[in-house]
């Protein structure tokens, strides 16, 4: 790997377009589970299984992660990089074709093995080609790159399947249009692979710093899943609000979420990783309880802007905390554990949080989940100093 490769435009532009493939996992179908359900009428419980279509992806990819991270130290970045986006289009595509909803399920699995190996092996390399502040600005620009992806291919994907319920499958196959780009564009560090062979056994992970990220984002994970979960219900009760305005609702946040992401290379440059994190978590808290307190439509909006703001912090924050600390040969293998931990979280939202919706309602939940995490950032704040201690992190306080 020379400098020039690093510089290219080309290399920058594939990375970028390769990690917009992580936000497409599960809800660019969702526009098509409706009309899924009336093909697959004659199924047994089709409903529960039509609903698993969205939901399986993400359970592949908590179990993915870890191998991956695995595959990405051992095999090398590209090499999995390539296998993933294979896997992705050859998964993601196949319910266009399949008339089974089983088999389609099983595809759903695949694909999201192979979400969990481009968004690894993707984060792995920028983290290997960029240091210091040229990586915060470009893990800022990737997880900006995330948001807007989510917002265009959601779009897509909803005017796709008016079409018809099979052609929101069809945009995964954007995965092979990348192909020739990574294999052409996309470099092996050479001094990851010298530090593999000769190092093996002397780098250690950083566990406890490790802990408080994979608890922080699997928290917010929790917290800013009933977003997309909930909030189509919430908007149904709150102004009898549209299919129409709950997408755009969370668009809508999304939106904001890439506008923040764009802006952490310079916020950076003025607070530390920890104060950084402290904010992340206060302005999801602050968002999620003007949502809970929210009497129309617009301050909904309002809500959705600064808890997205909120998240689009927060992961390219987590991911240069962590490519800062843990050693280059084990750096697969954390950022791994950290997809892992993301994605348990968007698993666990609706688990976690439906008794308190059942017991309280929406607008309860909102507010609760909101103060918790809230308070979560003060402590944050007030004992930074002792929290860094007990990582034993110092690139948090610079």
């Amino acid at each position: 790997m020379n400098k020039h490769s690093l510089n290219s435009p080309i290399t920058k532009i594939t990375l970028l377009l390769a990690s917009t493939l992580t936000v497409m996992a599960g809800a660019t179908i969702s526009p098509s589970l409706p009309a899924m359900q009336s093909y697959f009428n004659e199924v047994e419980n089709v409903d529960f299984w039509v609903r698993l279509v969205l939901t399986i992806p993400a359970l592949s990819i908590v179990i993915g992660s870890p191998v991956a991270g695995q595959m990405v130290d051992r095999l090398g970045r590209k090499s999995l990089l390539i296998g993933s986006a294979v896997l992705y289009g050859l998964g993601g595509s196949s319910g266009f074709l399949l008339n089974s909803l089983f088999a389609i399920l099983i595809g759903r699995a695949l694909l999201g093995l192979g979400v969990a190996g481009v968004m690894v092996s993707a984060t792995t390399l920028i983290a290997d080609y960029y240091q210091g502040e040229k990586r915060a600005n470009f893990m800022g620009l990737q997880s900006a790159f995330m948001g807007f992806g989510g917002v265009i291919f959601l779009t897509v994907g909803g005017y796709l399947a008016d079409l018809n319920w099979r052609l929101p499958f069809l945009i995964y196959l954007f995965a092979w249009i990348l192909l020739p780009l990574v294999i052409f564009s996309i470099w092996e560090s050479k001094h990851i692979q010298d530090d593999a062979v000769s190092v093996p056994n002397s780098s250690v992970l950083p566990v406890k710093l490790l802990g408080l990220i994979y608890a922080s984002i699997m928290l917010m994970q929790v917290v800013f899943y009933l977003i997309p979960v909930q909030l189509p219900f919430y908007l149904v009760n709150l102004s009898n609000a549209s299919a129409t305005q709950s997408g755009l609702a969370i668009a809508f946040c999304t939106l904001f979420s890439a506008f923040a992401s764009m802006a952490y290379g310079k916020i950076k440059q003025r607070y530390s990783l920890i104060v950084i994190l402290a904010l992340s978590f206060a302005l999801m808290g602050v968002g999620n309880i003007i949502i809970g307190l929210a009497s129309t439509y617009s301050i909904v909006l309002l809500g959705l802007v600064v808890a997205g703001m909120g998240l689009g912090l927060a992961i390219p924050n987590l991911n240069v905390w962590l490519s800062a600390e843990v050693p280059d040969s084990l750096r697969g293998r954390a950022l791994g554990g950290l997809t892992t931990f993301m994605f348990l979280g968007q698993f666990l939202s609706p688990i976690v949080t439906q008794p308190l919706n059942n017991s309280l309602g929406l607008a309860a939940t909102y507010g609760i989940a909101g103060v918790i995490i809230t308070v979560f950032s003060l402590l944050l704040l007030l004992r930074q100093n002792q929290v860094c201690r007990f990582v034993h992190s110092k690139a948090a306080k610079t």
